[in-house]
């Protein structure tokens, strides 16, 4: 086939392992503007405009960005305008939680597409788990809003440590039964796309930066709040892993070091106190005190405190008033350590919103410098339980965007619909 028939098939450039760190950084431009001129790009990247029209003529046959009609003239010839096709590819993310698997497909713009969620006991089924990721995957991609576009590739949120180096490792001390090694390997084979890995907090921390309670905030933590404990932190708009990928297991700070046994080997871990068996633990704790409660005639749910707390149970309110008092002091320590701008309380918790807040900026007011407390705000996610796994999109994006090799060859839209549209 010849090259001009490749490219108007939507296929990309005839040197395809060749970088393009120019063209890249034009096509986040019009991804990150939306629509833009030719000229407005010359003038943002500072680029002649011969170059930014070879640059663009190489862009239009991917079929990430059309033509989509006349903008308004400064002087001289009105400009055509190019739009980023948010809808063109879409973008598998996965959350493997402690007791749950979820997973989102969304077009490049972070919209979920399809959304589905299951209760499976990850930390002791890995083989079940791998079954059930791609159960999942399988089912957001034939979806009707998926339309079969094509696949970008399939970011996957781990509930372990992440060394960059090594992201198919998981952690031995909190997934024993994995045998640190995640084995979805046959993801990336079954529909030959990249596939990406991170922690949950991060890739949670991630997504709210880009879409959610982070968005044009560049220093601020995100605390999920589920079975265990994990925070994400963004420092400088970049998320921060540490060394060896595991910044941020705020799970495993000692809040009472004469406290109970956590699955680290530690004692008194925030996850002792705050996680969902630690919770369910101190409802049977305090049954006796609450004889009226329906709580205290059951072994509750998770689910079932934060339904009784929103509905004004005293024994459940009790439990959120403790674990806010606890997350509080983690969260007073890292505002007095690291000053962010803004703290976004995630996971199950969550959704208890100001009975969950308030007493936990409480207890950081009481136990933070004045200008720490003073410079970071204290809220609740925006994207709720579906934040994670639109993170883990969201890392496959980010790195198509500064890479676009990755992104698959796409038909582009035909000539005569951009003439109807200009």
């Amino acid at each position: 086939m010849h090259a001009d028939d490749r490219m108007r098939k939507g296929m990309r450039r005839a040197d395809p392992d060749r970088p393009r760190p120019l063209a890249d950084a034009v096509l986040r431009l019009i991804w990150r503007e939306r629509r833009i001129s030719r000229a407005e790009i010359a003038r943002r990247a500072a680029l002649s405009r011969s170059t930014v029209s070879e640059i663009v003529g190489e862009i239009l046959p991917t079929g990430l960005v059309g033509e989509s009609g006349i903008g308004v003239s400064c002087g001289g010839r009105r400009p055509i305008v190019l739009e980023f096709r948010d809808d063109a590819c879409v973008i598998l993310g996965v959350e493997m939680g402690a007791a749950h698997v979820a997973a989102a497909l969304t077009n490049l713009r972070g919209r979920v597409l399809a959304w589905v969620s299951k209760p499976h006991p990850v930390r002791t089924d890995p083989e079940g788990t791998r079954a059930l990721v791609a159960e999942l995957c399988e089912a957001c991609l034939q979806s009707k809003p998926n339309g079969e576009k094509p696949l970008v590739g399939i970011g996957v949120a781990v509930p372990s440590p992440v060394d960059p180096s090594r992201p198919d490792r998981l952690s031995k001390i909190v997934l024993p039964e994995w045998n640190e090694r995640l084995g979805l390997d046959g993801l990336r084979g079954r529909w030959n796309v990249p596939l990406l890995v991170d922690n949950d907090a991060n890739l949670g921390a991630l997504a709210e930066h880009w879409w959610g309670a982070g968005r044009g905030v560049d220093d601020f933590a995100y605390i999920k709040v589920a079975t265990g404990i994990g925070s994400g932190h963004v420092i400088g708009g970049e998320i921060y892993r540490g060394a060896t990928g595991v910044a941020g297991e705020i799970g495993h700070v000692a809040i009472d070091p004469q406290g109970e046994q956590c699955i680290c080997g530690l004692r008194g871990c925030l996850a002792t106190l705050v996680g969902g068996p630690a919770l369910v633990a101190r409802a049977a704790a305090l049954r006796s005190e609450y004889p009226e409660s329906p709580l205290a005639s059951c072994q509750p749910t998770i689910d079932e405190i934060e339904n009784g707390a929103l509905a004004g149970d005293p024994l459940a309110l009790r439990i959120a008033r403790e674990a806010a008092e606890h997350l509080g002091i983690a969260v007073a320590g890292l505002l007095n350590l690291m000053n962010p701008a803004m703290v976004v309380i995630a996971g199950d918790l969550a959704r208890l919103g100001e009975l969950l807040l308030e007493p936990l900026r409480e207890t950081v007011r009481k136990r933070t410098l004045v200008s720490s407390v003073a410079a970071a705000e204290i809220r609740a996610s925006e994207l709720g339980p579906q934040s994670v796994a639109v993170g883990a999109a969201t890392l496959v994006l980010k790195a198509a965007l500064s890479d676009s090799r990755l992104f698959p060859a796409i038909e582009a839209e035909p000539e005569e619909n951009l003439r109807i549209k200009k």
